[in-house]
């Protein structure tokens, strides 16, 4: 159980010590395409950036909340993925054609759902 906790104060560290980073951070989508956006190949945001910048609290703005109480409204059904790439759109994040893109929206609740795991020290 100790372990368990301090890995995931681990983890956790981490990913606030690269947050400045993940914020900048242009890639495509984890098929390797790049959406074409007025002509222009533009690249956006991974999904684990998008769920991460939403745990981060990122999004609060759009109605996301953030840290436990985005993953309990998740987890409950109250918030999907769907909610969390609008918000990114509506914070210029990512490109609207996103929303679109189902395998996109998918990966996100993949992360979050990870999240979710992640989270679950008691089990």
């Amino acid at each position: 159980m100790k372990l368990t906790n301090l890995i995931n104060s681990a983890i956790i560290v981490a990913c606030i010590a690269f947050a400045p980073g993940i914020v900048d951070a242009q890639t495509v989508n984890n098929s390797g395409r790049q959406i074409n956006t007025d002509s222009q190949n533009a690249s956006y945001l991974q999904p684990f950036n998008v769920a991460f910048l939403a745990y981060q609290g990122a999004f609060r703005e759009q109605g996301i909340p953030s840290a436990g109480t985005l993953l309990s409204e998740f987890q409950i059904g109250n918030l999907t993925a769907k909610d969390i790439v609008q918000a990114a759109i509506k914070a210029n994040k990512l490109p609207t054609q996103v929303l679109n893109d189902r395998g996109y929206v998918n990966a996100v609740e993949s992360q979050v759902t990870s999240m979710i795991n992640g989270n679950d020290i008691g089990s």
